[in-house]
């Protein structure tokens, strides 16, 4: 192979690389950022989120790779710089080191050696497309987002519909927005006052945490029952209108996006329910920023 040609392969390989990772990133990134994010009351406190934390990579890869293209080997320094930090970030051996670190490295040993000439078609590949997906995908998740039902009430709510009637905690130490791991959550419940807003130093058991067959048939769509039905055999939930974060269970300007239950697998596992309903297995000593709780308790 002639030394030109070669040039031009390891080109193309670093930009269908780096067009690959913007655009799984991208994809990734703006979902996720109506997903866990945009929770914020003002509207440029979410944008700022958007683009300092879930659009932060694609963006990344976009102009590391746009600089690699217009002048490879200044674009392959910045690889590599780019790449120490991220080792300096993340370690080594894990996620962060074999999908950012490694990537970037081998990303700049192909733009060092490499050289393109005809660039319009690069440019669509690792700009155009991602912001396609980025523009295309976070008009309609912002349509779907500014469409959430809230009528502000966030305190004590007596849910009723799909054969099950329970009362919900009010925003405080039964209704939190930290994370919480499942064993100070069953505390919290059984520590929590009547009135759910205060804690007794002594256990009450009037609250406790809601099972699974009990939150995934209380989850709501735009202020009406969703229709849920649990499936203990698959461990799946079936709705017959997906829920979203809304009232009355749900607080939209909250961070939580995860609840937990009180129905166990084992001594380590427990379930989770996603505010669109999904329900996961997740180990009860996590204390993960998005996952906490809603304590309930029996109407009578």
């Amino acid at each position: 192979m002639e030394k030109l040609e070669l040039k031009k392969v390891l080109a193309w390989t670093a930009i269908c690389i780096s067009g690959i990772f913007a655009n799984l990133w991208a994809y990734w990134g703006i979902n996720e950022n109506f997903h866990e994010g945009w929770y914020f009351i003002k509207f440029w406190d979410n944008v700022m989120l958007m683009f300092g934390q879930y659009l932060l990579m694609p963006l990344g890869f976009m102009l590391l790779a746009f600089i690699s293209i217009r002048w490879h080997k200044v674009g392959a320094v910045c690889h590599l710089l780019v790449a120490g930090g991220a080792f300096y970030l993340f370690g080594k051996m894990n996620a962060g080191f074999f999908l950012v670190t490694i990537p970037l490295i081998g990303l700049a040993v192909l733009y060092w050696f490499g050289s393109i000439q005809r660039r319009k078609f690069a440019y669509i590949l690792i700009i155009g497309l991602p912001l396609i997906q980025m523009v295309g995908i976070g008009t309609f998740q912002a349509v779907r987002i500014d469409n959430r039902y809230n009528d502000g009430n966030f305190g004590e709510r007596l849910i009723t519909g799909n054969g099950v009637e329970l009362i919900w905690a009010p925003q405080g130490p039964g209704w939190p927005d930290k994370g919480t791991s499942w064993d100070e959550a069953t505390k919290i419940c059984a520590h929590l006052n009547d009135d759910g807003i205060t804690l007794s130093d002594m256990e009450l058991n009037i609250w406790r945490l809601p099972t699974i067959n009990e939150a995934v048939r209380s989850m709501i769509y735009h202020g009406y029952n969703a229709g849920g039905v649990w499936d203990s055999i698959t461990g799946k939930a079936i709705y017959s209108n997906q829920p979203d974060k809304e009232s009355p269970l749900w607080n939209i300007h909250m961070k939580t996006i995860y609840w937990w239950t009180s129905t166990q697998v084992n001594d380590k596992d427990s379930y989770i329910i996603v505010y669109n309903g999904g329900v996961w297995l997740r180990k009860k000593s996590l204390n993960a920023a998005y996952i906490n709780f809603r304590a309930v308790r029996d109407v009578n």
